[in-house]
This record gives C-alpha cells, sequence and structure tokens, in this order.
C-alpha cells in the first residue's frame, strides 16, 4: 500500500469514528432530556394501588378471637377481666372454641325457674372460669337478642374455678316468670336460645332452651357465678 491510499484509508477510519461518536453522543443527550415517570404515578392512588382496609371497626372477624372483655357484648353481665374477687383474666382462661354449652337441671320455685348452665372442657388442656357469664334470651335465624341481659345475683361468691379435660363448670339462671310482671312494662316475647358469653371471654355459645323474657326495660333475668361441677345435672 502507497503512502496515499494509507492516507485516505486513515481519513475514512476517522470519518466513520466521527461520526459513531456523534451518534453515541446524540443518544445520551436524548436519553438525559428524556423525563422519567413523575411520583404520582408509581404508587398513586389508581386503582392499581392497594387501599388498606380499616380493622379498628370490628365485623366479623373482629368477634373470631378468645379476648377478655369487660362487659360482655350481648349478655352484658358478662365477668369483667378483674372480677369482684380480684382475680383477672389469665391467659389460661377457657376458649369459647374449646367450651361446650348445655342445659343441665331445670327446676322451678317461687315464680322463677331455675336453669343450669353448664360448660365443658373440650381441649387436652386444663382452664380456669372466673366469675358471672353474659347470659341473654335470643330469637331467629340468624339468631338476635331479645330483651335485656341477666343482671348479676350476688347469691354465689365468684371463684376461680379450673376445668381439668373433659370437665364441667356450671351457673344457675334465674328466669323470674315474665307473665308475673304488668303487660305494659313487660311485654313477655318467647324465646328459643340462651347467647352465653363464658366469663372473660367476647365469643358466644348459643344453647337451645324455650322461654319468655320481657322485651323492655324490665329484666327478668339474672345470673350466678360460675362454680365447678355440673351444679347436680
Amino acid at each position: 500500500m502507497n503512502r496515499f491510499t494509507l492516507a485516505a484509508s486513515r481519513r475514512g477510519f476517522g470519518a466513520i469514528c466521527l461520526v459513531a461518536g456523534a451518534v453515541a453522543l446524540s443518544a445520551a443527550c436524548s436519553s438525559a432530556s428524556t423525563p422519567g415517570p413523575s411520583p404520582s404515578a408509581v404508587g398513586g392512588s389508581g386503582a392499581a394501588s392497594p387501599t388498606p382496609t380499616a380493622s379498628a371497626g370490628g365485623g366479623a372477624s373482629a368477634g373470631a378471637s378468645d379476648t377478655a372483655q369487660a362487659g360482655g357484648g350481648a349478655g352484658g353481665s358478662g365477668g369483667a377481666t378483674t372480677a369482684a374477687g380480684g382475680h383477672p383474666a389469665g391467659a389460661n382462661t377457657c376458649l369459647v372454641r374449646y367450651l361446650h354449652g348445655d342445659i343441665g337441671q331445670v327446676g322451678a320455685a317461687a315464680g322463677s325457674e331455675y336453669v343450669t348452665i353448664t360448660f365443658k372442657n373440650l381441649n387436652n388442656q386444663p382452664c380456669t372460669l372466673y366469675g358471672y357469664p353474659g347470659v341473654s334470651a335470643g330469637n331467629g335465624t340468624p339468631v338476635n337478642q331479645v330483651g335485656q341481659p341477666a343482671n348479676r345475683n350476688n347469691a354465689v361468691s365468684p371463684t376461680v374455678v379450673t376445668l381439668a379435660p373433659g370437665g364441667y363448670a356450671y351457673t344457675t339462671l334465674q328466669i323470674a316468670n315474665a307473665l308475673n310482671y304488668p303487660t305494659a312494662t313487660c311485654k313477655p316475647a318467647s324465646t328459643s336460645w340462651l347467647l352465653v358469653y363464658p366469663p372473660n371471654t367476647s365469643n358466644l355459645l348459643y344453647v337451645p332452651y324455650d322461654t319468655k323474657v320481657c322485651t323492655t326495660s324490665t329484666v327478668n333475668l339474672s345470673i350466678q357465678a360460675v362454680r365447678p361441677g355440673k351444679g347436680g345435672a
């Protein structure tokens, strides 16, 4: 190759390099000047963005856990977190999902019926109950509360009751005859269920039982603290 040919080749190679450099520079400038997605387009409030749901309101899932409560819900006489004897609801409080509620002995005296409500521990671990269940009457499908929850009857002092696996505790519900009250102040209605909150729990046991209760502010139910055993059932 002579020197003229070599010089021409060098000039051609230099031109190619210049063109390639210009293309690269143009691409780099174009990339730098193209705006990215705006912050509002990433995780914004559009349909694709997940929206947190409020859990504080309760709903069906809120009643699933067996937590201690003071009020007793529909059965407003439910045992408080710390009851009269000063025994707090402990970690070994019987959970409703491991309790079976039933009707035991039923008797009548002095214008009232006395209904034994039993609690059986279905778990393979012992648990405890202390204080007053929350009890009210109910009707319908689904079952709805009718009338007021039972008042507390202090005839029995609260004591800690330990239920062994398969063991029992019981309480006595007094139901005064609704027909003994003036119709205008009682407005009695027939019911077919007892809605029972075991002490220091927030979930219900539905126990079938037919009775009559007042549907006004008059209360014809009263409940005693739990005791060990089946209550003579």
